[in-house]
């Protein structure tokens, strides 16, 4: 069955904040093993994150990396292209923000804005981001076949749990230069997102690099599934078993 939005349960929620602390803690912990054993390795990964506005991408990268070794990764956020840019192949942008031997590199939002803003807002013709599909699914199998693991997620909320989002932001004086006109514009083209959205999962969510689509009306529950799937999928790739010893929550003091 394709992946697809519909398919996912936005009511899914994580309410006990005991459960909450103690699964997010010990999924830190677990990247922390994970981390140290890349940098062992000389093994690399990259965690890539699209999403709704305002749906929680740079809360969940905040939680991933809480106790990460900064020496050990970095986060890319990701805007617009530069006249530069646009004057060669849009993956290279990327290309050289692959991470080194031992490293981690995070994207707050990637190269699939050439099938999403890029498809819905005119900016690349119908043959360039039909065309990308293949050309993404190229450049993944690289990496992968390479030995560097690509761990993508789409965090998606509903477009009513959006709207209170962004008035929640216009009136916190820390949040509100994260919201612009832009972004309320951008909600009227919802359904075409929407289909994007669909069309880039069923795409290029590939046995090498699957989509990871995470439910996150309920932002405990967002960042916890976030951390673990993390955990499961950097685990696995890489052949770490990140288990945590006996007594770790009063040996993280």
């Amino acid at each position: 069955m394709a992946l697809k939005l519909k398919h996912c349960d936005l009511s899914a929620r994580l309410d006990d904040e005991g459960e909450y602390k103690t699964r997010l803690h010990k999924a830190q912990l677990q990247l922390l093993l994970i981390q140290r054993h890349m940098y062992d390795t000389r093994r690399e990964a990259v965690l890539l994150f699209e999403g709704w506005d305002a749906a929680g991408k740079g809360g969940s990268i905040r939680r991933l990396c809480e106790r990460l070794d900064p020496r050990g990764y970095a986060v890319h956020s990701i805007g617009a292209p530069t006249e530069d840019e646009k004057h060669v192949h849009y993956l290279q942008r990327f290309w050289v923000k692959m991470p080194g031997p031992g490293r981690l590199a995070m994207f707050d939002r990637s190269w699939y804005g050439r099938v999403l803003v890029e498809r819905v807002e005119g900016f690349a013709e119908k043959d360039e981001w039909k065309r990308a599909y293949d050309e993404i699914n190229a450049f993944e199998r690289i990496l992968t076949g390479d030995g560097v693991p690509v761990v993508k997620y789409f965090l998606h909320i509903s477009k009513k749990e959006q709207l209170k989002r962004f008035r929640g932001r216009e009136t916190n004086p820390f949040k509100n230069w994260k919201i612009t006109d832009e972004d309320y514009r951008n909600r009227e083209k919802w359904k075409d997102y929407e289909d994007a959205v669909d069309d880039m999962l069923d795409e290029t969510s590939t046995k090498h690099a699957p989509w990871h689509v995470v439910a996150a009306n309920h932002k405990w529950h967002a960042r916890v599934t976030v951390c673990e799937t993390a955990v499961n999928a950097l685990g696995e790739a890489l052949e770490c078993d990140a288990k945590l010893p006996k007594g770790w929550r009063a040996l993280d003091q």
